[in-house]
């Protein structure tokens, strides 16, 4: 297993790591559970891979996922990095969600009883709380990892302003720094690359990609033409609530990894999860398994690397649509030692196949 730095910190962390979203309650709605013999039996793979990392939430299966990985993971603790989040409404009481010092605080005292450990070595807010000023949210994070329960925080699901404000006020007051952050990112759902990925590469935050696959859009269950998946599957129970894309451009890119199967001789998903660990930033990418099998097959999309060419046909299929400023901005000259007597080039690209942007030095 190939092992990244996580952002600008000191921490390596595994290419693949295994998300526990799977680990629920026999019969929860629209989600396949995941029983506790065989959730040890899939981390025991992992780890026999490689895969060290497993992330996690407070309120995945009101917290019956950490419940279970704390049980998988017992007396082995020293082998694995915990990856868990807080944030999302906990309860019906009113300081049961959010990033308050109430919350925050009983949040992670609950998950470090649940999975069984003294300290997390990953904790991420779930989500962004726009009634809890920053600085508080900031500074109990900042208690804990003084006090060793966490040694590394980060954010999900922020835009590009909350993170940054974030990172000014831990600047400001010297609190802890955010390292990483949890993002959706895919071949159908690159977002991602428009604005909080120049941050990421400005700031030094790695990312920890969730649904690599847009929601089982990528696995190859679905095709041009063809049916959809079977009503008891969760990619049909959760077809209309992941993230937006078009159908053709769904299908185009399907297309596209259909011909890069025959030419590797990698399923799509392994070519889908490869395409995403060649991208800037990417630190992990979270993989989820119900099965052995399908954990595996995870597993072989490390080791190897599409072509330029063969990362060129995917970018050209998966447009990505510029949102105000960011059109404007390719149309402007940021290059000031070109001679100024030549023509001022275009800088905007066609939609499909646009550039990522640079490394920083």
């Amino acid at each position: 297993m190939e092992y990244r730095r996580l952002g600008a910190s000191g921490m390596m962390v595994p290419a693949l790591s295994f998300g526990t979203g799977t680990f629920l309650p026999p019969g929860t709605p629209g989600r396949t559970a995941v029983d506790p013999e065989r959730a040890r039996r899939l981390v025991d793979v992992c780890l026999d891979t490689g895969i060290t990392m497993f992330d996690t939430a407070s309120t995945y299966g009101g917290g019956h996922a950490e419940e279970v990985l704390g049980s998988a993971i017992k007396g082995r603790r020293d082998k694995v990095i915990i990856s868990t989040k807080a944030g999302q409404p906990a309860g019906p009481g009113p300081n049961e969600l959010g990033l308050s010092r109430a919350n925050l605080t009983a949040s992670i005292e609950r998950s470090l009883r649940r999975l069984g450990t003294d300290y997390i070595d990953v904790f991420q807010y779930h989500v962004y709380d726009p009634m809890t000023p920053v600085e508080e949210s900031l500074s109990t994070l900042d208690s804990f990892v003084r006090a060793g329960k966490i040694r590394y925080i980060g954010v999900s699901n922020f835009s590009a302003w909350h993170l940054m404000k974030s990172l000014a006020v831990s600047e400001k007051h010297h609190f802890t720094r955010y390292v990483v952050q949890q993002v959706y990112y895919s071949l159908i759902g690159r977002d991602y690359e428009l604005e909080l990925m120049p941050l990421a590469l400005d700031q030094g935050l790695g990312a920890a990609v969730w649904s690599p696959l847009g929601w089982g859009r990528l696995t190859g269950k679905v095709r041009r033409g063809g049916v959809m998946p079977e009503a008891t599957s969760r990619l049909h129970a959760t077809w209309d609530l992941g993230p937006p894309v078009e159908n053709e451009t769904l299908f185009n890119v399907i297309d596209v990894l259909e011909e890069l199967a025959v030419e590797t001789g990698k399923s799509i998903a392994q070519i889908a999860l490869n395409w995403l660990l060649q991208r800037p930033t990417v630190s992990t990418i979270i993989v989820g398994a119900r099965d052995e099998a399908q954990l595996r097959e995870n597993v072989g999309a490390v080791g190897w690397n599409l072509t330029a060419e063969q990362v060129a046909r995917l970018d050209a299929a998966s447009p990505i649509r510029p949102l105000y400023p960011n059109w404007f901005h390719e149309d402007f000259e940021f290059d000031r030692t070109r001679d100024r007597s030549k023509p001022v080039p275009r800088n905007r690209r066609p939609i499909a196949g646009r550039a990522l942007p640079a490394e920083k030095p």
